[in-house]
């Protein structure tokens, strides 16, 4: 019988822990958790963290904020948002929260928002490492909630978000080495198996000598695979995994200033799929581009890299300050003076 009753009692608390879970957060996370990877693939967020805020800021796409406006994060207007509003009672009356066609551009938008320098000590801090980054997000001012990252981190434990992301990888048997230490417990020696990195080293740590590339071979190399392509009449190529500024410039043979320069780059770094311009861009498009149609999540620097045209002179011909990051889905933006 106590056997029966300890089975019972098991089964009991089984079906507790699943009857806890928010079938409602289930659904959500179904619904979104792609569009949650595609941010870490583009920006690198952790899935889970992103996926974590959504659900807790949105209460699982049913908060008021979700349901009138699409704003699935709390995100407020600030002085460069110039989409449309929704006014709601948070912090102080009356705030004013950013609108969004729809949810998808909600989390593109949240994307970016990470991206201001208050939170660039975030991308500091590992992917698989959710918990510092929960810390890190309430440390930079995301929430005023002292229990804001707490309540994160309970969130991605709870339901496994973790999971989405490959976070909380912990190394295998074959990564490391154990290590056995004796400590005092009770008034007795007991042997305590630790386990450390194992350290590798080269069976030949003089390499055989290879004769360098000539800077004209880095280049011609470089071009072999980044084809090379044109907008606005300005030479460019498509940044692959692993590329960034510093290595495009060398084998290029450029300045990493220059590079920066020309791509309106100073500050920000290379992502996968983004062009890099190999001069200086023009200070607006041809005659039979004159406009183009914000799509969502574009900001200023995405759509100057698009259309070949430099941010100051964008900014400059669309009567815009520089701190403008977003703009309005739908919006229609000048690429050229318009004559009197």
């Amino acid at each position: 019988m106590k056997r029966y009753f300890i089975l019972f009692i098991g089964l009991m608390s089984v079906s507790l822990t699943f009857a806890a879970l928010n079938p409602k957060y289930l659904a959500y996370i179904e619904l979104w958790k792609q569009t949650a990877l595609q941010q870490q693939k583009d920006y690198g967020i952790p899935a889970s963290i992103t996926m974590a805020q959504a659900l807790l800021e949105s209460a699982a796409g049913t908060s008021e904020l979700a349901l009138n406006a699409n704003n699935h994060f709390g995100i407020k207007c600030a002085e460069e948002w110039m989409g449309d509003v929704y006014r709601y009672d948070d912090d102080a009356r009356e705030e004013c929260f950013r609108v969004y066609g729809d949810a998808a551009e909600s989390f593109v938008d949240h994307s970016l928002f990470l991206r201001r320098p208050r939170y660039l000590t975030l991308y500091d801090i590992p992917t698989w490492d959710y918990e510092g980054w929960a810390r890190r997000l309430k440390e930079c001012g995301y929430a005023t909630d002292p229990l804001y990252a707490s309540k994160l981190i309970k969130i991605i434990e709870d339901y496994d978000l973790a999971s989405l992301d490959g976070t909380g990888v912990v190394p295998s048997d074959a990564d490391t080495d154990s290590i056995a230490a004796p400590i005092q417990q009770g008034g007795k020696a007991v042997m305590v198996v630790a386990t450390a990195p194992i350290a590798t080293f080269a069976a030949n740590p003089e390499p055989e000598y290879v004769e360098p590339l000539t800077a004209k071979e880095e280049k011609e190399n470089f071009f072999l695979s980044h084809a090379k392509k044109k907008q606005n009449g300005v030479s460019y190529v498509v940044a692959k995994e692993g590329d960034t500024y510093a290595n495009v410039a060398f084998r290029l043979d450029v300045t990493e200033r220059s590079l920066r320069v020309w791509n309106d780059a100073l500050g920000r770094d290379l992502q996968e799929g983004d062009r890099i311009y190999l001069a200086q861009k023009r200070a607006h498009a041809p005659k039979d581009r004159p406009t183009v149609w914000v799509r969502p999540g574009d900001s200023v620097w995405r759509i100057a890299q698009w259309e070949g045209v430099q941010v100051d002179e964008l900014l400059k011909i669309n009567g815009l300050s520089p701190q403008i990051r977003t703009f309005r889905t739908g919006q229609q933006i000048l690429l050229r003076p318009v004559k009197d």
